[in-house]
C-alpha cells in the first residue's frame, strides 16, 4: 500500500467514525422520546461496519482473505431490537391502561462509551493520516 492508500484507508475510518457519533449524538437526544412517527417509543440505531474492499467477493470477505488496510465503509444503520424500558408514570400521555409507559431501549452510559471509543477511533485514524504526511514531507526532503 502506498502513501496514499494509507491516507485513504485513514479517510474512510474517519467518515465512518464520524457517522457513528452522529447516530449516537441522535440517541442521546431521543433517550426520554416516547412517541415517533413510526409509533411507539424511539428505538436505539447503531451503525454496522464492513471491510472496504473494491474486488473481494463475498466469500473473500467471509473468509478475510482479501487485501488488507482497504479501509472500511458503512454498510447500514440498524435499529436494536432490544425490549423498552417500562416505567410507572400513570400521569404520562402514553402511559397504557395500568400506568406504564414504554421508554426508549437507549442506555445513556452505554452510549457516552461509545462516542469515548468512536472518538478514540477518529483520533487514531487522524494520527494514521499526520504520520503518512509526516513520511511524505521527509521523503521529498531526502531529494534536497
Amino acid at each position: 500500500m502506498g502513501m496514499f492508500g494509507a491516507i485513504d484507508a485513514a479517510a474512510s475510518g474517519m467518515t465512518a467514525e464520524r457517522l457513528r457519533l452522529d447516530v449516537i449524538a441522535n440517541n442521546l437526544a431521543n433517550v426520554n422520546s416516547t412517541r415517533t412517527a413510526d409509533g411507539g417509543p424511539y428505538r436505539r440505531q447503531m451503525v454496522v461496519f464492513a471491510p472496504r474492499s473494491p474486488n473481494a467477493t463475498f466469500g473473500q470477505v467471509l473468509a478475510a482473505s482479501f487485501e488488507a488496510g482497504s479501509g472500511v465503509r458503512v454498510v447500514g444503520i440498524v435499529k436494536d431490537s432490544s425490549p423498552f424500558k417500562t416505567v410507572y408514570d400513570p400521569k404520562h400521555p402514553d402511559a397504557n391502561a395500568e400506568g406504564y409507559v414504554s421508554m426508549p431501549n437507549v442506555n445513556v452510559v452505554a452510549e457516552m462509551v461509545d462516542m469515548m471509543t468512536a472518538t478514540r477511533a477518529y483520533e487514531a485514524n487522524v494520527t494514521a493520516v499526520n504520520a503518512a504526511k509526516g513520511m511524505a514531507t521527509k521523503a521529498l526532503e531526502i531529494g534536497r
